[in-house]
C-alpha cells in the first residue's frame, strides 16, 4: 500500500513539474519564433530593395539628384530617408522638409516610388556651391544605401 501512495505522489509531482516547465518554456519559444519571423520579413524587404543614384546637377544653391528604384519592391517612407551631401571630406546629413539646407522629393514617373520609378531629390542650400567634388549618399529607412561623388 505504501508503494501505491508513493507512486501516486511521484506521478502527481511529475505531472505538476511537467506543466510548470511547459508554462515556463512555451512563451519563450513562441516569442523567439516571432522574432525570427519578423527578422525574415525585414531581411526579405532589404533583399528586394535597391536604389541607384543616376545623375546630379546644380544651379546656384539648388542641387537636383535623380535616384532610381532598381529593386523589386515599392519604397515607402521616403521622407524618413537620410541624405548626406557636401564637399568631399566635409559632408553633412541634410534634413528633409524645411530649414537651410533641406531636401524635398518628387516621384517623376509615378505616384509612388515603385520599381523602375525615378525620384527627383532637390537639395535647397540657399547659397551657391563652389566647384569641386561633392559626396552624395542616400540611406532608406530599411538601411539600403547608395553613394556617389560628383564634380562641377
Amino acid at each position: 500500500m505504501d508503494k501505491i501512495i508513493v507512486t501516486a505522489l511521484l506521478m502527481t509531482a511529475g505531472v505538476i513539474s511537467a506543466i510548470l516547465l511547459f508554462n515556463a518554456v512555451y512563451p519563450a519559444v513562441n516569442q523567439g519564433n516571432d522574432a525570427i519571423t519578423n527578422m525574415q520579413v525585414r531581411l526579405g524587404d532589404r533583399m528586394k530593395t535597391q536604389i541607384d543614384i543616376l545623375h546630379a546637377a546644380q544651379s546656384g544653391g539648388v542641387v537636383t539628384i535623380w535616384v532610381k528604384n532598381t529593386g523589386d519592391t515599392r519604397i515607402v517612407g521616403v521622407d524618413s530617408s537620410d541624405l548626406f551631401f557636401g564637399p568631399e571630406g566635409n559632408f553633412a546629413r541634410i534634413p528633409y522638409g524645411s530649414g537651410s539646407p533641406h531636401w524635398e522629393y518628387v516621384v517623376e514617373n509615378g505616384t509612388e516610388w515603385s520599381p523602375r520609378a525615378t525620384l527627383r531629390v532637390v537639395v535647397i542650400n540657399f547659397s551657391p556651391l563652389n566647384s569641386g567634388r561633392y559626396y552624395i549618399k542616400m540611406t532608406l529607412p530599411n538601411g539600403i544605401t547608395d553613394a556617389d561623388f560628383i564634380s562641377w
